[in-house]
């Protein structure tokens, strides 16, 4: 008899059976859903788009096929169909609102694009490779092994022997001895490397939609929360922010600083500018892989953007609870003035209310802070002097001012050549004429008229020239946190 896993159980596959992308597979719309979504979401990694764009669009893909199928194939309009595709009993897209506009936007689910994936999937390859896969599931185990090593002799004896195989390996190349990969390991593991980095794009979006359940189970929380006021801040707030420290923030976090180093963005463009120039994989690259790490950018920026702004929903939201609670104090303590007023004119023969519980809060005199005696300054009375007359006041005319235009003309251009650049670049490229208040308009400007991302855990040095009244020039420097500016 066949054993088969807790995941294939009979009864937990006719309950999976509702879920969108099972739900996706069995419609008699499947094709239309899954070539327009694909080709408008997954092919150009757009994480979302306006409902009128979206909308167009499906127009000019519904007339086209009707005019190839027949009216009767697709006869209702594409807005019927988008509402319908993002309905909660299809899910197969995210209808949202974003801050500060009334237009609806779309965005895939991650349902829809594991779908996608696999409807993609069914396509023969003409090469399948196993080696990459099994080297690197190998890797795997090894680091997993030599991570949680903890006696000190065995991780020493690993590393010397590793010192040992890459000195063998140095003596074999200067020997003349330089083994290469022939064209099917190349294509093998280029393979590999392609799938591999259109999977992690799928993963941001099921990466983002774990962001949001969190978000609503802490907001649950908070709104069937019957205990006291401080129990709750300990609750939600006190592992310092509930949605970035859960295991998935960890590992974006993990992703995003390793990404995030200019180092490793330079290693992996030269690497991948290499490979896609070796003839053996001439017939397997896309446009798409070309720049596959600045879609891994532009997906974690938009990501990590969202989990800053469900943050702050969820501390907003916990705000207004906190409101909410003061004012039904507010209410029972004035409900209590007006029944004593009430009262006053005709006192009660009895008691006129109880206290289930009557404490003093005692406070020992020696728990007191001393006081603190004050000290008063001592000003000198001196006679104000007459100042000279001949004093050179150009210094407080001689102010400048900062061209933002010009600034802003500055980043574009760079941006024009690549996707990103950060603020040490572009003042390496154009340096400060007008020191700080230059650095600062060009701090302002990432904030307010350009997308740029805060690396909060690396700082940069910036450097300038300032010329003083007597004509030299002094050096001057300032740290600041690295300020990415984004195409």
């Amino acid at each position: 008899m066949t054993t088969v896993g807790p995941e294939m159980n009979y009864d937990i596959l006719v309950r999976r059976t509702q879920q969108p992308a099972w739900l996706l597979l069995r419609s008699g719309h499947a094709p239309l859903v899954v070539s327009f979504l694909c080709r408008i979401f997954i092919e150009p990694n757009v994480r979302s788009i306006d409902a009128a764009e979206l909308t167009a669009a499906l127009e000019d893909e519904l007339f086209e096929l009707r005019e190839r199928h027949g009216e009767e194939t697709f006869p209702k309009t594409a807005q019927y169909y988008l509402n319908d595709w993002a309905s909660p009993e299809k899910g197969w897209l995210r209808k949202f609102y974003r801050k500060g506009t009334d237009e609806a936007q779309f965005d895939l689910t991650p349902s829809t694009e594991k779908a996608i994936a696999w409807v993609s999937s069914l396509s023969e390859r003409g090469f399948v490779g196993t080696e990459s896969r099994l080297l690197t599931l190998f890797q795997l185990l090894k680091q997993m092994s030599e991570g949680s090593e903890a006696d000190p002799a065995k991780r020493i004896a690993e590393l010397h022997k590793r010192r040992d195989e890459i000195n063998t390996e140095i003596d074999r190349v200067v020997s003349g001895d330089i083994p290469l990969l022939d064209d099917v390991s190349l294509r093998d593991r280029f393979q590999q490397f392609m799938q591999v980095a259109k999977d992690l794009l799928t993963d941001f979006r099921e990466v983002e939609h774990n962001f949001r359940i969190l978000d609503r189970q802490a907001r649950k929380r908070i709104a069937l929360w019957d205990g006291t006021k401080g129990d709750l801040l300990d609750e939600i707030i006190g592992d310092r922010d509930t949605i970035a420290n859960s295991e998935q923030g960890r590992s974006f976090r993990a992703f995003w600083d390793f990404l995030m180093s200019s180092r490793r963005q330079e290693e992996l463009s030269e690497m991948l500018a290499h490979v896609l120039t070796l003839p053996a994989v001439a017939d397997l690259k896309d446009a798409r892989v070309q720049q596959i790490h600045y879609d891994w950018l532009d997906a974690g920026d938009h990501t990590q953007r969202m989990v800053a702004q469900l943050s702050q929903q969820l501390r907003r939201f916990l705000d207004d609870k906190m409101w909410l609670e003061n004012r039904r104090i507010m209410d029972i303590l004035r409900s209590i003035e007006t029944k004593a007023l009430s009262l006053r004119e005709n006192p009660p023969s009895g008691a006129a209310m109880s206290i289930e519980v009557a404490t003093a809060t005692i406070e020992l005199p020696m728990e007191r802070p001393l006081y603190p005696t004050t000290l008063k300054p001592i000003i000198a009375h001196v006679e104000a002097e007459t100042g000279d007359d001949d004093i050179d006041m150009s210094a407080l005319y001689s102010q400048v001012v900062v061209d933002r235009v010009q600034l802003a003309n500055h980043i574009r251009q760079a941006l024009q050549e690549k996707t990103q650049v950060t603020l040490c670049e572009l003042i390496e490229a154009r340096p400060l004429q007008y020191g700080l208040a230059e650095l600062l308009t060009y701090l302002q400007l990432s904030c307010e008229s350009f997308k740029s991302t805060l690396d909060e855990d690396t700082k940069e040095l910036i450097t300038w020239e300032t010329v003083v009244v007597d004509g030299a020039a002094v050096k001057k420097q300032c740290w600041v946190q690295r300020v990415i500016f984004v195409r």
